[in-house]
């Protein structure tokens, strides 16, 4: 049953197409006929002149005239005449004796009103036809259902039981689930919060950046509390005709009053919950209303027991105040990034339908991997997968991982791309400039990984990653990046005596940091001041949005004071460079040979000098210290931290 009314609902537009197709070549048909009108004497002087080659009468009675039609012989193919006749037997009778005088063809028509039937089809089919198609557009421009205008409804979807989601499937987000267990607390036992007078909140906003888990989350709270859930998306609300949002949001309400207790999610709420007045120009539009509609169901005078609203955006700056204030969201959770800890259990999620090989280390992915949202993450295993069903491989290993990794960060490998050898020694000697100053710097990014491969835009690249996940960071930090960003560039000056462009990115972040640390850390000789904050519309763009609260004067000690940054940082890797030499070429003739070198096997260069042979990295002795730690720690060994090389192999082997 419903496969034919979906075939049917196929065919509809076919079958209008098809009506505007034939009204269209009537019109044209009747456009090339040619029709002329004769007098009542014209005609009978082309009658009596046996002029006349056909003829088509047809009677009106409600006019008393015949309609007459015809030809005569001099007239072309598409050539006709038109004539009115009076109603009378005598008329009738001379037309019928004069084609059997002159033997021409003589047709006559019934009078067509006197069918009631045919007169409505006749007159009306046509506006008909107009409605029926303006009907159906916009109904599909509405999003009907059924064939009804029921665009003032809510499109509000109530969540099955099908993919229930409980706070077992939302890893990573510890403190974020206390927030939103009072709510599932409140459901299922309210009478415990109003013994005590207290009020639940009515509205809880999820707000973060895109991929962090908001919409798992609220997921996860409707499947805990085991209570009718509806979402719906901002943009659901505004359509083309004015009130129709509000109208939707009235819906919505009435429908979650009748189940209640109930929960509503909406996502993107930014989409129908921007500051109004805001822009240029301000406004009063359908959205507006919209939102307006929304405030007073979240908290106006009507009741709205039992209904608590969870909302997720990624941009809670551009939000009404009115939206923000208590008694709507009362409860604001910040959904950040995971850290290394958060990664590791949202990596096990994932993992849990993915066939890993045993070598496979989660937590050292863990820790490789900061700045991934969970978004990121389940990609990351995904496109592992992927690989290894291009590989015809029965388990997911670390190699599949590290290339997923590569790709995700900055695209496929170009490996058939033609390089000269000279290139390849810039990009060598380019990216063994950062590894050699991250080796020596405590304060700069960890060497992860090196590769001289292309990949994207980049000739090559240098994985690094902070030694440990910091809140905040200090002077001496950030010193310490840009110094091993600036590295890549120094290296080629040193080695070569010639610059290149491909220190352009590295620039770029160098730039930023300094800008950052002058006019927004207060890092510099001008003091702890702020000179630089976003503000303004946040409908304006990204340029416009920033305040400038400085005079000229001090822009120009802004720039003396980046350039100074810059300059000490470049001298400062010079010298690094310069009394490193040695390792630099280690690295980077390494590099040439094998185009990609890992942590471990950088590590193991820097204190053999030589890359490890298959026997060297099974065994203990011949492992970095970094390798032992990692092992130590996956083994459960306390203490290893403080340990030497020595006891950590004693601990290991025991």
């Amino acid at each position: 049953m419903t496969q034919n009314k979906k075939v049917r609902q196929g065919l509809l537009p076919y079958v209008f197409l098809l009506l505007i197709m034939l009204g269209v070549f009537y019109f044209v048909t009747i456009a090339n006929q040619k029709i002329n009108n004769l007098t009542y004497s014209e005609f009978m002087k082309s009658l009596d002149s046996s002029e006349v080659t056909e003829l088509e009468v047809k009677p009106r009675e409600r006019a008393s005239i015949y309609e007459v039609r015809g030809k005569l012989k001099n007239y072309k193919e598409n050539e006709t005449f038109y004539v009115r006749l009076p109603l009378s037997e005598q008329v009738m009778k001379k037309l019928v004796t004069a084609s059997d005088k002159y033997n021409f063809e003589f047709t006559a028509v019934a009078d067509p009103e006197s069918n009631s039937l045919l007169i409505i089809v006749a007159n009306y089919l046509p506006m008909l036809l107009v409605l029926a198609i303006g009907f159906w557009f916009l109904n599909k421009q509405m999003g009907g259902k059924n064939g009804s205008f029921d665009f003032g409804k809510s499109k509000a979807k109530l969540s099955s039981d099908k993919n229930k989601v409980t706070f077992k499937d939302v890893a990573g987000l510890k403190e974020e689930k206390e927030e939103v267990k009072e709510l599932i607390d409140f459901l299922k036992n309210p009478k415990k919060f109003q013994k005590l007078g207290a009020r639940i909140p009515k509205g809880v906003l999820l707000y973060g950046p895109p991929g962090t888990g908001k919409t798992l989350l609220a997921r996860a709270v409707a499947g805990e509390a085991n209570v009718p859930f509806y979402y719906i998306s901002g943009s659901d609300f505004v359509e083309l005709f004015v009130g129709v949002g509000a109208s939707r949001v009235r819906d919505m309400f009435q429908q979650a009053k009748r189940t209640a207790p109930c929960l509503i999610f909406i996502d993107e709420i930014d989409a129908v919950g921007r500051q109004r007045g805001s822009g240029i120009g301000g406004g009063h539009d359908e959205r507006e209303q919209t939102l307006n509609q929304l405030l007073t169901e979240m908290d106006g005078f009507g009741e709205n027991e039992g209904i608590i609203i969870i909302a997720a955006t990624n941009r809670p700056d551009v939000l009404d105040p009115a939206l923000l204030r208590p008694g709507r969201f009362d409860r604001q959770v910040t959904v950040n990034l995971p850290d290394v800890k958060g990664r590791e259990e949202i990596l096990k999620v994932h993992a849990r339908n993915k066939v890993l090989a045993d070598g496979v280390n989660i937590p050292a992915l863990a820790k490789r991997t900061p700045g991934y949202s969970g978004a990121d993450l389940e990609n990351l295993l995904n496109e592992a997968a992927l690989l290894a069903v291009r590989r015809n491989k029965e388990a997911i290993t670390m190699s599949e991982i590290d290339e997923a990794s590569d790709r995700v960060l900055m695209g496929p490998a170009k490996s058939s791309k033609t390089r000269s050898e000279n290139d390849r020694k810039l990009v060598a000697y380019h990216e063994s400039g950062h590894a050699v100053v991250g080796i020596k710097l405590k304060g700069a990014n960890d060497v992860q990984k090196v590769t001289i491969i292309p990949r994207g835009s980049a000739g090559g690249y240098n994985m690094m990653i902070p030694s440990e996940e910091k809140m905040c960071s200090t002077k001496t930090d950030l010193l310490e990046q840009i110094t091993g960003l600036l590295a890549g560039r120094v290296a080629e000056e040193v080695v070569f005596g010639e610059i290149t462009t491909g220190a352009e990115n590295d620039f770029s972040k160098a730039t930023k940091i300094a800008r950052a640390m002058v006019t927004e850390y207060g890092m510099s000789d001008l003091g702890p001041m702020q000179l630089e904050q976003q503000e303004g519309s946040v409908f304006l763009g990204r340029d416009y949005n920033k305040s400038r609260n400085f005079s000229n004067e001090v822009a120009h000690e802004i720039d003396t004071e980046m350039r100074k940054i810059i300059d000490e940082c470049y001298k400062k890797a010079t010298k690094i460079i310069n009394d490193n030499r040695d390792l630099l070429e280690l690295l980077a003739t390494t590099l040439l040979e094998y185009e990609t070198l890992t942590k471990e096997q950088i590590d193991y260069l820097v204190e053999n000098g030589k890359m490890p042979s298959e026997d060297d990295e099974t065994t203990y002795e011949k492992m970095s210290l970094t390798k032992l730690k990692e092992l130590a720690k996956e083994k459960g060994i306390k203490g290893y931290s403080k340990m030497d090389k020595e006891e950590i192999i004693k601990e290991l082997e025991k």
